[in-house]
């Protein structure tokens, strides 16, 4: 998908003696959920979700008893970036638990993410939960996804008019450091977790989160510096935020960044809002590895409880249904992704707005 545009939706009547495009619509998604239903696709996946969840408890007992054995040495810094990738991959499962991914009851996923979520990954799953369930209700929606709020990075030209003084002038090469940036991630992640149990309103079961949350972030330190000199420790740390934030941050970004970004006002359908907003990437199972399902975000937006081994089975169907209704579906490499993503970013900071161009914006309707 080429670098896309700011969008405002344009208005449009359906053809004499056709369905109006929103009920012609809904009635396509109707249609496109008994195919994946008749797939026997959203079936629970136990057995994938048990093996990915005890090789995870697996590698973080190795690690823990690699720490253990090495001691002073600097080689506990590849123990730390492991660490890192294992707590990313917890973090894609405590993702698809609040989805309702991994068991048929709703109690039993809210509390398997919410365990895994504070007690081993150091995220509020009260706080995802509420900023993850907006973003899928209104993606790229201006004021109502927050996960293009104004932040570190603008991603709309609104955001970027924002700035003022340091911050207008780095918002213009923001895509140069946004891959740094994701190295931050992590601690950014921590931080809203955090301010989010503290400031935040409406927190479920906030005193079971609030004290596992912080005992899992208070204790990891302190039993690094215990075990490890200072400077040893803090590496370890280091190395392990970065990692974590780079691996989680890095398979969310190119899912909705530099596709269309639609006013609050405009009315859409569910099938397109969810198709037309989101990116697939492309690749085999190391990139299915790293993205955790992620890549294939178009089924997920459509079916957010289908199981993740499932979505990838899930695609040919919706790629199908899209081309027979006209609805344009993008997939393209991780790489491809990046190199719209900086582009976009880019163009955002420096408000080019000239230079925008989006060819799906016809197909968006009122």
């Amino acid at each position: 998908m080429e670098q896309q545009s700011i969008v405002d939706a344009s208005r449009s009547t359906a053809r004499a003696g056709r369905l109006p495009a929103q009920s012609q619509y809904v009635n396509t998604y109707r249609e496109l959920t008994a195919k994946i239903h008749q797939a026997g696709l959203m079936k629970r996946r136990y057995g994938f979700y048990g093996i990915s969840l005890g090789a995870a408890l697996v590698a973080l007992g190795g690690i823990a008893t690699g720490v253990l054995l090495l001691g002073d040495s600097w080689w506990q810094l590849l123990l730390a970036a492991a660490f890192g990738l294992v707590l990313s991959q917890l973090g894609f499962l405590g993702h698809e638990a609040s989805h309702r991914q991994i068991f048929k009851s709703a109690q039993w996923n809210d509390w398997t993410g919410r365990v895994m979520s504070n007690v081993l990954v150091g995220i509020s799953y009260g706080w995802w939960m509420s900023k993850h369930s907006r973003h899928h209700a209104n993606p790229n929606r201006r004021g109502k996804d927050p996960d293009i709020d104004i932040g570190a990075v603008a991603f709309t030209v609104e955001a970027a008019d924002a700035r003022t003084g340091i911050g207008a002038k780095l918002v213009t090469k923001q895509g140069y450091f946004f891959l740094p940036l994701l190295l931050l991630e992590g601690l950014s992640l921590h931080a809203s977790s955090i301010r989010h149990l503290v400031r935040g309103r409406g927190v479920k079961h906030r005193p079971f989160e609030l004290t596992f949350l912080s005992l899992r972030l208070v204790s990891y330190v302190a039993v690094m510096f215990w075990l490890l000199p200072p400077g040893l420790a803090a590496a370890f740390i280091g190395v392990q935020m970065a990692v974590f934030g780079f691996l989680l941050g890095g398979a969310f970004a190119p899912n909705h960044i530099g596709m269309p970004i639609v006013g609050a006002d405009v009315k859409m359908d569910f099938l397109r809002r969810q198709v037309l907003m989101s990116r697939n990437i492309s690749g085999g199972p190391i990139t299915r590895f790293f993205m955790g399902g992620l890549e294939n975000q178009v089924e997920h937006h459509l079916f957010p409880m289908m199981p993740r081994p499932n979505l990838w089975r899930a695609q040919q169907i919706v790629r199908d249904h899209c081309r027979q209704y006209g609805i344009a579906y993008t997939e393209t490499s991780l790489v491809g992704s990046y190199r719209t993503i900086l582009g976009y970013l880019n163009q955002v900071g420096l408000k080019n707005r000239a230079t925008f161009s989006c060819p799906l914006v016809q197909q968006i309707r009122w």
